[in-house]
């Protein structure tokens, strides 16, 4: 049988009673290190879990995931995700690599960014599209992400951006060497995103439109969500260019319409309660 266990959000203790139960009756246990981050170390984890954890990365899931899956058909193997599962569509893959093996799955679900939004007083129904926004760099500078904010802001909703994280990538010249050297981590902060769509704002201005998102929407940012040292600020698109949330993983939320009741419990989390006695 072949597991996926959602790990949750914060530290070893967030899987559940099934989840480790699970673990600890598994012969091959991974750890998929490449969507999301806890906020403790894989050695903290095998403590706690009592079973050895071999890193999965994006290059081990995506080249050797037929290896991981024939294993399954000879013993339970336990693959680990932070949050839940079908947080990332590279799962769904796993899956119908089993099915296509005969191997035989189930999914022990966990907390997720998604849901755990929640924290900061938006409500879960008035989120519209996911996004995720990339690091730039000096020659891709995608904007797509951009178009799909302002279609959920148009229709009054929320958008929770996923922001990017660089775990064991190689530069360009050392791919095109052959040589697997790796880039040193790197997790998209708040201000990052901030400043890139702030960066976004100002070339649809000079394009000659009138942005639906601008310095002043009201924004939400989020550090460590589940975290014992979970972060949350509030204010405008423009102070969230400044806010000072620590650590990763940071998430970002452009709101949409915003019901009197999300406005209080903004409040709790504002930068400048003066922009939320404006709105």
């Amino acid at each position: 049988m072949l597991y996926l266990i959602g790990l949750g959000l914060g530290d070893a203790k967030d899987i559940t009673v099934k989840g480790l139960e699970v673990i600890k009756q598994c012969s091959r246990v991974y750890l998929e290190a490449y969507t999301s981050i806890l906020t403790v170390g894989k050695e903290a984890l095998e403590e706690f879990y009592g079973k050895e954890l071999i890193l999965a990365d994006r290059e081990t899931v995506e080249q050797e995931a037929d290896t991981i899956l024939k294993d399954a058909l000879q013993c339970d193997v336990a693959f680990l995700v932070v949050g839940d599962p079908f947080g990332a569509t590279t799962h769904s893959d796993l899956i119908l690599r089993a099915v296509k093996l005969g191997v035989s799955y189930r999914v022990i679900h966990n907390a997720s960014i998604l849901n755990a939004v929640g924290c900061c007083g938006l409500q879960l129904y008035n989120f519209g599209e996911t996004v995720s926004i990339v690091f730039w760099t000096d020659t891709w500078k995608p904007e797509s992400f951009f178009n799909k904010i302002t279609k959920n802001r148009r229709n009054g909703m929320h958008t929770l951006c996923l922001l990017d994280i660089k775990v064991k990538e190689q530069s360009v010249e050392n791919l095109m060497r052959g040589k697997k050297i790796y880039e040193p981590p790197r997790y998209m902060s708040v201000n990052q995103a901030a400043e890139q769509l702030l960066a976004v704002i100002q070339n649809r201005r000079l394009q000659g439109e009138e942005p639906e998102v601008t310095e002043a929407t009201v924004c939400v940012g989020l550090a460590r969500v589940g975290g014992a040292d979970q972060q949350i600020a509030s204010g405008t698109l423009q102070e969230m260019t400044t806010v000072a949330l620590g650590d990763p993983l940071h998430s970002l939320i452009v709101t949409g319409t915003l019901h009197p009741l999300e406005v209080d419990m903004l409040k709790l989390f504002a930068v400048d309660k003066s922009v939320f006695e404006q709105s």
